[in-house]
């Protein structure tokens, strides 16, 4: 009997499975509940030390995921409540479904030598082929590896499942498009890449996620082509941010303001006209963006490598990029150095507050947040840094401090690094006089404040792109 059979007599896809209830998981199983296409759904989640909590919140209807995420723990509530929906250890229920997809993280063991981390994804698919029955369709969302799908993914799932890809089951590629703080808008309006290994795999995707689509269309291709169309869209967007980073470093080395520069650049517009300007900042943190690019240079080392017609000798674009922006950091703490020795103070014994330890504004995912090299650096050169974060209560053993006014207290330098909606209306006089210093300094990361302000109430302040402020004139003395 041949895929295509196998799938008609087992009819609509009716029951899911969702491997991993993470930032990705966890709204797209309760988009898919949610629809009326559907009967059921269950979550997949590890009962582990670290996020074994998941499956009771879940099954309570409460969120795990903290920060703004609106609307997704009311929609949890109201799939639990119309029993669609339930977090589960077991693995095993995946022999009732009708599909199955795979949210697992997917890091990088060595960015040099481009080797990833493929252990909870390939765990996963494991789990998935062990119970896997004829006619299912697996679908992976975790951003991977081009190839990885018609490889190992491939190898595990039919090793595992005594099944053959194309001809007992579907398999695809079906990339997760979100960002922390719109879940659920980008699941429903995004348009979604659907590769399957074969036309028969790609349709049954796309059966799969058309249900949940609001204004976004299915867009349909290979599933190597779905796998370099998700690394290529991250390492674009990190392009354009160590674009404009660079633009800030140029700036602030000539004394003029990023921020004038952009607005003029952006105002040319017209007709065949683009000239698509992100925002400068303290550093570029999050899972995606700091390792997609290595999946697509590792993709076309595998796949192109004898094939690629590139200047010898010259380093990827992509790659240069990366390191512009993982340099961020760094920078803010070369800015925090030259704002302390301009105040007449030593870094070494310094007291700095680091406002916003996520890496997202009015968000709590600390995933590889530039705020944790500064600080490494900053403890490393012998200061004291204290963080606070509104949305964050602990992370990796580093203490996340939830009053802003006892990090704030005696500090010699205070550093905004996250966008935190908390961190806009700060008052210098305020600042002034909790820190008890002078001429305290204040290292902006984010343009969140206004420098004249601060600068008029004594602050010596450095701003990321601010060459225009960067040397300005101390108000009093030292």
């Amino acid at each position: 009997m041949t895929l295509e059979a196998l799938i008609r007599k087992r009819g609509p896809i009716k029951k899911i499975g969702v491997v991993g209830m993470g930032y990705v998981g966890i709204p797209a199983a309760v988009l898919f509940a949610d629809s009326p296409e559907f009967d059921f759904v269950y979550g997949f989640q590890r009962d582990s030390s670290s996020s074994g909590y998941k499956i009771e919140m879940l099954n309570r209807g409460e969120s795990p995921l903290k920060g703004e995420e609106p609307g997704l723990e009311e929609l949890l509530k109201k799939v639990v409540a119309a029993e669609k929906f339930l977090c589960t250890s077991d693995f095993s229920k995946i022999g009732e479904l009708d599909a199955v997809t795979l949210s697992i993280q997917t890091p990088f063991l060595n960015k040099e030598d481009l080797l990833p981390d493929f252990s909870a994804l390939k765990e996963g698919i494991r789990q998935a082929g062990r119970y896997l029955s004829p006619g299912m369709l697996v679908v992976l969302e975790s951003t991977v590896t081009p190839g990885t799908t018609v490889t190992f993914a491939r190898e595990l799932l039919e090793k595992e499942s005594g099944l053959k890809a194309g001809a007992d089951f579907a398999l695809a590629h079906a990339p997760e498009r979100v960002m922390v703080g719109r879940l659920l808008r980008n699941i429903r309006e995004h348009d979604r890449i659907v590769g399957g290994i074969d036309t028969v795999s790609t349709r049954r995707a796309t059966e799969l996620y058309s249900p949940v689509l609001t204004i976004g269309k299915v867009i349909p291709m290979s599933a190597t082509a779905a796998e370099v169309t998700k690394t290529t869209e991250n390492t674009f967007r990190d392009l354009q941010i160590a674009a404009i980073n660079e633009l800030a470093l140029y700036c602030e080395a000539m004394g003029v303001n990023v921020y004038d520069v952009r607005t003029g650049i952006d105002s040319l517009k017209g007709e065949g006209i683009t000239r698509a300007m992100l925002w400068p900042g303290a550093g570029v943190g999050g899972h995606c963006l700091t390792k997609d690019t290595y999946h697509l240079e590792r993709g076309v080392q595998v796949l192109g490598k004898d094939l690629l017609d590139y200047p010898k000798g010259e380093p990827s674009l992509y790659v240069l990029a990366r390191h512009i922006n993982d340099f961020m950091p760094t920078h803010m703490f070369h800015l925090t150095l030259d704002a302390l020795k301009r105040a007449g103070r030593s870094v070494q014994g310094a007291k700095v507050a680091i406002l916003g330890w996520a890496f997202l504004s009015n968000s709590d995912d600390t995933r590889n947040t530039p705020a944790e090299p500064y600080r490494d650096n900053l403890i490393q050169a012998g200061a004291i840094a204290d963080v606070h974060d509104p949305y964050v209560k602990e992370d990796s053993g580093v203490p996340i401090l939830q009053n802003l006014d006892d990090v704030m207290k005696g500090a010699d330098a205070i550093v905004i690094f996250a966008g935190h909606h908390q961190y806009k209306n700060l008052d210098p006089d305020y600042i002034r006089t909790l820190s008890g210093k002078t001429h305290p300094v204040i290292i902006d990361g984010r343009n969140m404040i206004d420098p004249d302000l601060f600068i008029k109430h004594g602050f010596v302040y450095k701003g990321i792109g601010r060459g225009d402020k960067n040397m300005h004139k101390i108000l009093g003395k030292v």
